[in-house]
């Protein structure tokens, strides 16, 4: 179960934090640094590069949170509130980012392909919004997650 463990939290780390990176860092200093007709070719080959590692955490934390909802508490049933909170902002997630990924980041790399700088533009925007919704989610999934098994108490 230790592996488990440590393999969820790994997974969302790198997801969550990938996001919350390229939200409140890395994109307000491209605005300051980069012209604005390689944004689109600097944002595709970051997102080719973090959404490989998006995919594997997917898999990782559907296959360790499974594992561990059979495993700990004998299925769903068994399991808290906060394991059915997590489940399914966790699958409205991995909904959000297969939206990305198939749709406004696959044509954000045409743009770059067609050397379109506004179509890119308007892509990376597109997945900007989309990314601070799913880091918002994310962040709410943390703290559930943290904080899930403990009684509240005013």
């Amino acid at each position: 179960m230790s592996l488990a463990i440590a393999l969820h939290v790994l997974s969302a780390v790198i997801w969550v934090g990938g996001m919350f990176f390229a939200y409140m860092a890395m994109r307000p200093a491209v605005v300051e640094v980069i012209d604005a007709s390689q944004r689109g070719v600097l944002w595709c080959h970051t997102l080719s590069r973090f959404f490989r590692w998006v995919w594997a955490a997917v898999i990782l934390l559907l296959v360790t949170g499974y594992w561990m909802i059979f495993s700990v508490f004998g299925g769903m049933a068994g399991a808290g509130w906060h394991i059915h909170v997590m489940q399914g902002l966790g699958i409205v997630m991995i909904l959000l980012y297969f939206h990305v990924y198939f749709a406004p980041f696959r044509r954000l790399k045409q743009a770059v392909a067609n050397q379109d700088p506004q179509e890119g533009g308007r892509q990376v925007a597109q997945i900007r919004r989309l990314v601070g919704t799913n880091l918002l989610l994310g962040l709410i999934v943390v703290a559930i997650a943290a904080g899930g098994r403990y009684p509240v108490s005013f």
